[in-house]
């Protein structure tokens, strides 16, 4: 690869980093679930317990999320306890942008529907014809990272809506609204193992209903024992679950299980990329304008 100077390519793909995401591993799965829950519980207790209101709620989530992601931004590699950081919050301003559609705009879950799934779409095109590739292992630029943050935004909104909606028509209780959408991902899960459905797609569906899946599970758990919960209330639920998201936070920050191979280098030459498997970030800068680094990256990447 020329790696001579390429000053308009540098331009052009932004400010270079490592690999900015976790790998998609079970700890992936498992804390992603505890922030949805969070999303869910944290937004009642504060709105209603606290009585902040909607707006006011809105507010001032909107506010601890552009701070945390200002800091995700400035890091040049994923930092776990800055990433999910923003997760939690970004699933909880999420929640509420659905929320102040229905509840203070009067729009119904369908249009909610089709709008956030067109919002999603029309990201993943843009994101595809600028980079190249949907690949969330090569997270290295900011614009790719805001194309990322972005899609996340959505696909939580997207997943309240789809969720209350389909929760509401079926008048399903919060256990089997739980059951419902745990079963739904196994589907997923079966269908990328077994009947080659993309990973790409396999994952942002799965990412899409793990939403569902968290704000039922915070509904099931918060919820009273009359209206099928188990009573534990909106402020235990969200003190439980953001227990259980640092402690997780904590055993990776340490053992680094989730890191990528491009992060996951040591000097006692363990677990180093090989980059004739992984591009760097400054190969991805001093690539030729002709986007070949983008179309070898898609290839790469899109099979993982």
């Amino acid at each position: 690869m020329n790696l001579t100077n390429s000053a308009g390519s540098r331009r052009r793909a932004g400010r270079t980093m490592f690999n900015k995401v976790p790998e998609i591993t079970v700890y992936f799965w498992i804390i992603k679930v505890l922030c949805t829950t969070v999303g869910e519980s944290a937004a009642d207790y504060i709105n209603s317990t606290l009585g902040f209101g909607l707006g006011r709620t809105t507010l001032l989530m909107a506010v601890l999320l552009v701070i945390a992601l200002v800091a995700q931004f400035r890091l040049d590699r994923y930092v776990p306890g800055v990433y999910w950081t923003a997760v939690v919050l970004i699933s909880v301003v999420g929640t509420l942008v659905t929320d102040n559609l229905t509840d203070g705009a009067h729009v119904s879950l369908i249009v909610s529907t089709i709008a956030f799934s067109a919002l999603l779409a029309l990201t993943f095109v843009s994101w595809y014809r600028s980079e190249g590739t949907l690949s969330i292992h090569s997270i290295v630029t900011s614009r790719r990272e805001a194309y990322y943050w972005l899609v996340v935004l959505f696909t939580f909104a997207l997943g309240t809506a789809s969720g209350d909606l389909l929760v509401d028509r079926l008048s399903f209780t919060p256990l089997t609204a739980v059951i419902t959408f745990a079963a739904a991902i196994a589907v997923v899960f079966v269908a990328h193992q077994f009947f080659g459905l993309g990973p790409m797609v396999s994952f942002w569906i799965a990412y899409v209903l793990t939403r569902p899946l968290g704000g039922s599970t915070g509904d099931y758990l918060s919820g009273a024992p009359d209206e099928g919960g188990s009573g534990l209330g909106t402020l235990g639920t969200s003190l439980l679950f953001l227990a259980a998201i640092i402690l997780t936070v904590v055993y990776l920050t340490v053992t680094g299980r989730d890191r990528t191979e491009v992060q996951a280098g040591r000097a006692d030459g363990a677990a180093v990329a090989d980059p004739a498997v992984i591009p760097t970030a400054r190969d991805y800068a001093a690539a030729s304008e002709d986007g070949a680094w983008a179309d070898e990256a898609a290839g790469r990447f899109g099979q993982r």
